[in-house]
């Protein structure tokens, strides 16, 4: 079978596992453990040429409709074994073809505009109404309720030490001096404005398209009694007016959509002040440009795209607007999805009662499936400093880890 020589490829010098079609023929792929092979059966006869054209679409929707079965391994395990062995090579030639039509019909396709954004943040942020406040409590930390790439010193041992790392390593970059205006763009469940807030002593505005998180904000600020120093809006970045010292975005430039780079990055130059400093925190791709993840697009974030490092850089130049400092995160994001994929598989007959065990299956694909992708194909973080003159840069970086 084809399908069987496409894993032997994948497979060629570490590990391997027993492929299973629907016609119950094994077929031994590569070098299994023969205590405890992993094993790959096929429910559905067309699974041996949906997976060669498109994998990256058929897979989890075979994995969700239960027409692919693991044995011997957690999805994760399996993942992490086939990524590890692929690296950033394509499946197959048919696939990367499968890859570049997507492209061109999502360029002609997708238009991220301030209405089509508010469907799109509401679909994930805004699912299951009340059922998604239930959701998230579920796998994010406890102090936060951080829905972005956590910090992981060596010593750290915790998802709630990691996040309140990336909130303390962001607002140092960012250098807040007491009593300035701060905006946050994309401001998730308000943890890091509620951090900011309180550690600088500073006037905070939270934005959002997500109506469950923009009243969750609101009550939280009041429950923290932060309401008259933090405030929070359900707006577009393209409609906010002001003048701020400081403006930071963690988690939401992945939505903006790469036509309208240039649209965001001029809003924040008219937003910051001329001493101003932006920091900018985003999932990127470290190849060169690339088409968005066709199941995340489909079910988990539609309209949202990994920019590659050079998609951000030339959009920046056009503005005027300096990179003062650049970081690149790397094996940051595989702990914290394999963090909140462990909280979420400890309480799934909660998720299962909430939704129904298809969804329990699409997002364990979505954390397992963009854990291994961190660790070992091409994704990463990339945290840029932006000024819009050389007199707010620092001269070094010792202010960050002093």
């Amino acid at each position: 079978m084809l399908l069987a020589r496409v894993f032997s490829n994948i497979y060629k010098e570490n590990g391997g596992i027993i492929l299973i079609d629907a016609k119950g023929q094994k077929y031994i792929c590569g070098n299994p453990s023969k205590e405890k092979p992993i094993t790959l059966k096929l429910m559905k006869e067309n699974l041996k040429w949906k997976l060669i054209v498109d994998p990256e679409i058929s897979f989890p929707e075979a994995y969700m409709n239960d027409e692919i079965i693991i044995e011997n391994a957690s999805l994760k395990e399996f993942l992490m074994s086939l990524v590890k062995n692929l690296g950033r090579k394509e499946i197959t030639t048919a696939s990367l073809v499968s890859k570049k039509i997507f492209q061109l019909w999502r360029y002609f396709s997708n238009f991220n505009l301030p209405g089509k954004s508010k469907k799109n943040a509401e679909h994930h942020y805004d699912i299951g109404g009340k059922k998604g406040e239930k959701l998230y409590d579920i796998f994010l930390d406890k102090n936060h309720r951080l829905y972005s790439c956590a910090y992981w010193k060596e010593d750290t041992k915790s998802l709630e030490e990691a996040q309140q790392n990336k909130i303390d390593h962001i607002i140092k970059k960012l250098d807040i001096k007491k009593g300035q205006k701060v905006l946050e763009v994309g401001c998730g469940w308000g943890g890091m404005a509620f951090e900011v807030a309180r550690q600088k002593g500073c006037e905070v505005t939270g934005i959002s398209l997500s109506k469950n998180q923009i009243d969750y904000c609101k009550d939280k600020a009041k429950q923290l009694g932060l309401d008259n120093q933090v405030s929070f809006d359900l707006v577009d970045y393209r409609e906010i007016k002001g003048q701020y010292d400081r403006i930071y975005s963690v988690g939401m430039f992945e939505h903006v959509g790469k036509k309208f780079y240039n649209t965001f990055f001029k809003s924040i130059n008219n937003l910051l002040k001329n001493d101003g400093i932006f920091l900018l925190h985003t999932i990127g791709v470290v190849d060169k440009p690339t088409p968005p993840n066709k199941f995340i697009n489909k079910y988990i974030f539609p309209g949202g795209v990994c920019p590659s490092f050079s998609q951000i850089i030339q959009p920046i130049e056009k503005t005027g607007l300096i990179v003062s400092d650049t970081e690149t995160l790397i094996r940051h994001y595989d702990k914290t999805l394999e963090s909140w994929l462990k909280r979420f598989l400890d309480n799934k007959k909660i998720v299962k009662d909430l939704f129904d065990e298809r969804f329990v299956k699409m997002w364990e694909f979505y954390f397992a499936s963009c854990a291994t992708a961190f660790r070992y194909r091409d994704l990463a973080v990339f945290q840029l400093q932006i000024v819009k003159n050389f007199q707010s840069a620092h001269r070094t970086r010792d202010y960050i880890y002093s």
